[in-house]
């Protein structure tokens, strides 16, 4: 191995360590926690390392939210693929969704809620995101309708799915009805 590729994986590690070291952290103590001067605490690299690598807290987030997506795209495929039929995989895709904004509430803020500097919905959306949205695309389409265009049909879907994971974490839903809720969306919504 050369003396550069040495450098590359080596910086590469730190820029692993450096986004789970922030995840870590978000998911104990909320984002207001990450702060630069604890990362470097925390990795036991000096602050420069950290900017050499990210120029601040916001890419970042940015970065724990690529890593979030691409995640959240194969826990939906996953357990779309899991169904059988078209109702089945549907709700598996909506219970793996709000699953994962439950299980991962600093990446779910990090992909949805804080500013990460990455753009949704542009031909410069990073892939990771873009891939997000395919995972529940794919399964969503066979279910939008004749008259609706299933990017369309999966944006509001999605958006439903987000208002459920959202008011579920901040306690304005009460939290024993929430596999009725599912059911609702998709007999409602996917399935109408």
């Amino acid at each position: 191995m050369s003396v550069q590729e040495r450098k590359e994986r080596e910086r590469a590690g730190r820029e692993r360590l450096i986004v789970a070291t922030a995840r870590e952290l978000a998911e104990q103590q909320g984002w207001d926690a990450v702060t630069t001067r604890r990362l470097a605490e925390r990795i036991e690299y000096s602050q420069p390392v950290l900017y050499s690598h990210f120029r601040g807290k916001r890419e970042i987030i940015g970065a724990v939210a690529l890593e979030g997506a691409t995640e959240m795209a194969a826990a939906l495929r996953a357990a779309a693929s899991a169904g059988d039929g078209p109702r089945a995989r549907v709700t598996a895709l909506a219970r793996a969704y709000l699953d994962f904004a439950e299980r991962n509430p600093a990446v779910y803020d990090a992909m949805f809620q804080l500013d990460g500097g990455l753009a949704f919905a542009h031909e410069d959306t990073p892939e990771p995101l873009k891939d997000a949205f395919a995972a529940l695309l794919e399964n969503l389409g066979e279910v939008a309708g004749d008259d609706v265009h299933p990017a369309l049909f999966t944006e509001v879907f999605w958006a439903a799915l987000h208002g459920l994971a959202t008011l579920t974490r901040a306690g304005r839903l009460p939290p024993g009805d929430a596999e009725r809720r599912v059911e609702l969306l998709v007999d409602r919504l996917a399935m109408a």
